[in-house]
This record gives C-alpha cells, sequence and structure tokens, in this order.
C-alpha cells in the first residue's frame, strides 16, 4: 500500500510540473492500409494525408494480436493478450476478460490526475480495469451510432472538450477560495487522454446486413437508411480498386473492397471533424496524437491470422515537440504494444512495480518501448516484434505465438492438426462466400494458396519476407537457414516467459511451474 502511495504522488506531481501535455489516441476497426498515405491513390483520404504530414509515418508497425477485443486490451495495458487475460473477444458468448489485477493505461492515467474519455468501440473489460471519466460506447449508446455516425463523433467530442474547460473552470473557482498566491499554480488545467474508437471498417453483414457488407450505407440518405449530416458518401467502383496481393483478385471480391473503400472515406471525414474539434478547442499544440488500427483487414488472411497481411497495420504519430520529422517516415519495427509506454512516457508517469494474482512470482513487466525517441531520429536498432494470439471468438481456439526480426518471420502454431478456424464476420462475407463456392465447384479461385493450404499449416513457419512478402515459402525444413530458425525460436520461447504465456510449454508439454523443469513432457508424438 505504501509504493502504490508513494507511486500515485510521484505519477501526480510530475504531470503537474511538467507543461501541458495531452494526448489523442485514434483508432480504427479492422483498417489497413487502403489510404494515401500508404501509397493508395484511389482511396480520398485528404485528412490522413494532412496528419501524415504533421507526423512520423512507420512502416513496419504490426499489431501483437490480429483480434479486435485482445488487440484493444493490448494496446490499452501494453501486455500481449495471454499475459492481461483477454484471450478472446469481450462481447457476448465469448465474455472474455483481462485479470482484475490488471493496471490498465486508463487506469493508472487516472490515478495521476489525467482527465480520461472514450468515445466509440471499447470492447474490453471489465469496467474496473478500464476505467474512463468520460464515456460514450457500445456499453451505454448504440456502437453504430458512436462509432459510425461521425457527427455523434464530433459532437461527443466537443462535449469532451467542454467537460474538460469547465471541469478546470470550476476548480479555479473552488481553489480560488483562501489559496492567495498560489491560485495560478494549482488552477491549471489537468492534462487529458482521449481515446476515440471508430467501428469504421468493420465488416457488418453478421450483424447489421441491411447496411451493406462494411455499413457503408449507414447514414448515407437513402430510404431507411437515415443521414449523416458530415459525411459527404463517396463511392467506389469494382474496377477502381486495388486488391491486395492476399486477397482473391475476383469480380465479388472487388465489390466487396469498393464498400470497404467507401467506408475508408467516412473513416477520414470522422478523423478530420475529430481533428478540427482539436483545433477549435485551442489543443492542436500540446497533444500528442496517435493513429492506427487494432488488426488486419477482414479478408481471407487478414484478421484473425498472423501472418504480416493481419497483423501489419498503419501508424502515425504526431508530435508538437517534435516537429523535426514531421512528414517522415521511419522502418523501424514498431508495435501496438509500444502505445501504453509512449502515452505513460509522454505525460512522465512510471508504470508501477507489481505481480498478478495469476502469477505472483512474475513481476509484470512492459516488453513495449515507448516511440518518442523516435520522432526525434530513425532507431538503428529496433527490428523485433512479437505476436500473440490465442482465440477470436469463443469457438475459434488456435494459439499460434510469433517473432520477426527484420524481414525474418517466424511462427509458432500449437495446434496446427486442426483446420483454421473462420469467424462469424469472415464466413458470410461475399469474398469468402465466393471463395468457397469456387473451391467447390473446382473453379479458378484466383487466390494465392488453396482453401485446404490456409486450414491446415506446419507447426513451425518461417519466411524471409524481402523475397517472399506472401509467406508462401516455408524454410523451416531448409538447412541453410537453421541458424535464423534457432535464433528466432529462443527469442520468442524468452519473450513467452518474461511475459507469463501459459502457453509456453505447449503442445508436446504442459507447464507445471511447482516442478524443474517447469515444461514437462506429454510424450504425445507431436
Amino acid at each position: 500500500m505504501r509504493m502504490q502511495l508513494m507511486f500515485l504522488l510521484l505519477a501526480s506531481c510530475r504531470v503537474s510540473e511538467s507543461k501541458r501535455r495531452n494526448v489523442l489516441l485514434i483508432i480504427a476497426d479492422d483498417a489497413g492500409f487502403e489510404t494515401e498515405v500508404y501509397n493508395n491513390s484511389v482511396v480520398h483520404t485528404p485528412h490522413l494525408r494532412s496528419l501524415a504530414q504533421r507526423s512520423v509515418v512507420f512502416r513496419n508497425a504490426f499489431t501483437s494480436v490480429s483480434s479486435c477485443s485482445p488487440s484493444r486490451s493490448a494496446i490499452l495495458t501494453g501486455l500481449p493478450q495471454h499475459q492481461n487475460g483477454m484471450y478472446g473477444l469481450h462481447q457476448g458468448v465469448h465474455h472474455f476478460n483481462s485479470f482484475d489485477g490488471v493496471r490498465s493505461l486508463p487506469l493508472l492515467l487516472s490515478q495521476a490526475d489525467v482527465h480520461t474519455g472514450i468515445i466509440g468501440k471499447k470492447h474490453v473489460g471489465p469496467g474496473s480495469v478500464y476505467p474512463f471519466d468520460f464515456a460514450y460506447t457500445e456499453e451505454n449508446s448504440s456502437v453504430l451510432q458512436v462509432g459510425r455516425n461521425i457527427t455523434r463523433i464530433k459532437l461527443l467530442v466537443r462535449k469532451f472538450f467542454q467537460t474538460h474547460k469547465e471541469e478546470a473552470a470550476e476548480r479555479r473557482r473552488v481553489r480560488g477560495e483562501g489559496i492567495g498566491s498560489d491560485r495560478n499554480v494549482e488552477a491549471k488545467e489537468r492534462p487529458f487522454f482521449l481515446y476515440v474508437a471508430f467501428h469504421d471498417t468493420h465488416r457488418c453483414g453478421h450483424s447489421q446486413p441491411q447496411y451493406g457488407a462494411f455499413c457503408e450505407k449507414f447514414g448515407n440518405g437513402e430510404t431507411g437508411m437515415g443521414r449523416i449530416p458530415d459525411w459527404t458518401p463517396v463511392y467506389y467502383t469494382p474496377e477502381q480498386v486495388k486488391v491486395p496481393p492476399f486477397v482473391p483478385d475476383t469480380p465479388t471480391a472487388r465489390a466487396d473492397l469498393a464498400a470497404q473503400y467507401t467506408t475508408v472515406s467516412r473513416l477520414d471525414q470522422g478523423i478530420g471533424l475529430v481533428l478540427q474539434e482539436l483545433r477549435d478547442a485551442g489543443y492542436e499544440n500540446d497533444t500528442l496524437i496517435i493513429y492506427s488500427s487494432d488488426n488486419g483487414i477482414p479478408f481471407p488472411n487478414g484478421r484473425t491470422n498472423l501472418y504480416q497481411s493481419g497483423t501489419a497495420e498503419p501508424m502515425l504519430v504526431s508530435s508538437p515537440e517534435h516537429r523535426e520529422r514531421w512528414g517522415n517516415t521511419s522502418q523501424a519495427y514498431v508495435s501496438l504494444l509500444d502505445i501504453t509506454p509512449t502515452i505513460l512516457d509522454w505525460f512522465s508517469i512510471p508504470y508501477p512495480s507489481y505481480s498478478l494474482p495469476e502469477s505472483p512470482s512474475l513481476q509484470v513487466l512492459l516488453t513495449g518501448r515507448s516511440l518518442l525517441p523516435a520522432l526525434a531520429s530513425e532507431p538503428s536498432s529496433w527490428h523485433t516484434v512479437y505476436s500473440s494470439q490465442s482465440l477470436h471468438e469463443v469457438t475459434m481456439y488456435y494459439p499460434i505465438r510469433s517473432v520477426q526480426q527484420g524481414a525474418y518471420h517466424l511462427l509458432h502454431n500449437m495446434h496446427y492438426r486442426m483446420p483454421f478456424p473462420i469467424d462469424q464476420d469472415l464466413y458470410v462475407s461475399p469474398t469468402f462466400q465466393d471463395l468457397l463456392n469456387r473451391t467447390r465447384l473446382q473453379q479458378p479461385t484466383h487466390w494465392f494458396k488453396s482453401l485446404d493450404q490456409y486450414y491446415y499449416r506446419e507447426r513451425w513457419e518461417l519466411y524471409d519476407t524481402r523475397t517472399d512478402p506472401l509467406e508462401t515459402k516455408n524454410l523451416v525444413s531448409d538447412p541453410s537457414y537453421s541458424g535464423v530458425l534457432e535464433n528466432l525460436r529462443q527469442l520468442l520461447q524468452k519473450w513467452q516467459w518474461k511475459t507469463g504465456d501459459p502457453w509456453v510449454c505447449g503442445p508436446d508439454y504442459v507447464l507445471e511451474e511447482k516442478l524443474e523443469p517447469h515444461c514437462r513432457p506429454l510424450y504425445n508424438k507431436l
């Protein structure tokens, strides 16, 4: 208790003593590289392009897990899903939650007297681990309204800034009574952390099919679709789209991508509205802005996969204090696990020393790093990132662990004898249904692999992404890569032990922490 009190006092003092600093974190939903920032000239994204001109654009950013709730928990804790406990989706029958003892980013910020707010898709729990002072999410609103209605989002951002200023005015009024000469020091507006989590560009064919495959019709003014006043819909034809190399190039998939593009444009216009509210409130020049997405796009070989097509993410970081690299690109390998340490560093808040009741002998440590140094100069040694997937939906048990070091990418598919599972959103999508039908009818799929190859994978997969960006040639059995394989295996296992991964011994050993060695053989012939 004494240690915790010292942390709270230290964090509060550091935040109050520094100059005014705020954070705006913008996370898109299942978004990829379909923007002008990442050389897609078809999709109109002027607001993201403008933000990129004030940012460092990361070319090698990756999620630590390719699933919504687990990724959002990793973003908000700095801990991989297997460590924070959010093994799969939070909502409905899936019902996964982070461990009660996890010290999340919003919890640490609140304890350090930072005003916290969330608008849009929360998708994590429990509430005691992820508390926000100001919250408009699917827990108290329609996720379509707070996640896709960009006019509603704009007004909620404005409301957050209004309440923030009103709170500061009230503090000045209260503290002005009898404080005298200390009034100016104590009346400073406290910093804020605002998390805007858009629901675009997530599919909605499974949940709200009346609005189209990507909810691209929601709010477009057509009969029964409603009208979003601030949205000017932008439409694309199947012939216009740039098909990612890991997506089947068929008329059906092209039409699917065209619908996705429309929601990318809505996302971009929404980001423009949010940034305008930030400017109008007078916070643009003291706010760190981070933009990224939670996981890969919802197409075959994308979301729920730990291949690069499922984990590579857009990442823009804009700092008013690091203008020297605005508009630059970085080749450093960075992770969404870096977001929590970056924000704590921005606020000069130390990460507390603690352990979880689930692993009392293991101190919880952040394995990500602050990105602030990369905003000042290009890092020379940031070339390793890790990923960890256990489930998506509760029925989709397929644990994978992964490490990337430069161009080399190693994946460990623990349950490789099982077929890779398919989520409900993807299953009902036009692209996947077309792929199923073409496979069943023995027609050309125009895909870079077969469904059988997609379902059934080797236990270990090693790729050189420089020469094999689609990750099709497994190098595990190539003796010339044995040194690379062994090095990556050791790195991955070391990270698993460091982060308390319950799967560290699987699938051919069982973890028994009270015995030596901890991994005990099962003799299961794997």
